[in-house]
């Protein structure tokens, strides 16, 4: 958590001071800052489904995903009061409104890091290892957004992975569509695979016969049997 905010921080404080002040917007800012958390968010989803996984019998997946999701707000606000902080802070320069669709971008910013979490979740029920779930968080979206751009006839698929919906949340320009997309990348990405993450995880609960009935003395069994 603490790397994921240091990334943040750094990434606007880089920024204002490489960037020329006529180039600098809240737009500009949110793009760099957002996706640059939201490349290790994931990694606190996977942590957390991981815990999951070592007590299958026990688990409780509804608390752990609402905790995720806090998480991932915290984050996202998190990067909207450095960006504003950073922008307001910079010095003025020629940008006729800095601040156009701040709004729309603060609100993109922490549904970019919702998705990502509950990718991370999802991809942390569904692999054993954490390493490679933590790696699939960013192979697998990036790898099936560039695999879909390649192919002429896939291209329009491409609008389903999160990638394409971060960069339409994070310049403020939401169209009806683009909404619909981002619903449809949420249901697919974050519930579909949850719900698939969930049900491993339901089948991995020790099933069977309860101990007690796999240990009784096997002379009582026989003396029922007479």
């Amino acid at each position: 958590m603490a790397i994921t905010l240091l990334l943040g921080l750094l990434a606007a404080l880089a920024m204002t001071a490489a960037a020329h002040s006529g180039d600098l917007t809240f737009a500009t800012l949110s793009d760099m800052v957002q996706s640059l958390m939201s490349v290790t968010v994931p990694f606190l989803g996977v942590l957390l489904a991981h815990d999951l996984g070592r007590a299958p019998r026990t688990a409780r997946l509804a608390p752990t995903l609402l905790a995720a999701t806090l998480l991932a707000a915290a984050v996202g606000l998190f990067g909207v009061l450095v960006c504003a902080a950073a922008l307001a802070l910079a010095p003025s320069g020629t940008t006729p409104d800095p601040w156009r669709h701040a709004a729309t971008i603060a609100l993109g910013g922490v549904l970019v890091q919702l998705v990502a979490q509950l990718v991370g979740t999802g991809l942390g029920l569904l692999l054993r290892s954490v390493v490679v779930a933590c790696l699939a968080t960013i192979v697998l979206p990036l790898g099936l957004w560039a695999v879909l751009g390649g192919v002429d006839v896939l291209q329009p698929a491409q609008a389903f992975t999160p990638y394409a919906t971060v960069r339409n949340l994070l310049s403020g320009q939401m169209s009806a569509a683009n909404w619909a997309q981002w619903l449809a990348v949420l249901l697919i990405w974050g519930v579909g695979l949850n719900l698939i993450g969930a049900t491993w995880l339901k089948r991995r609960k020790p099933g069977g016969p309860t101990p007690n009935a796999t240990t009784r003395d096997p002379a009582s069994t026989a003396d029922g049997i007479r």
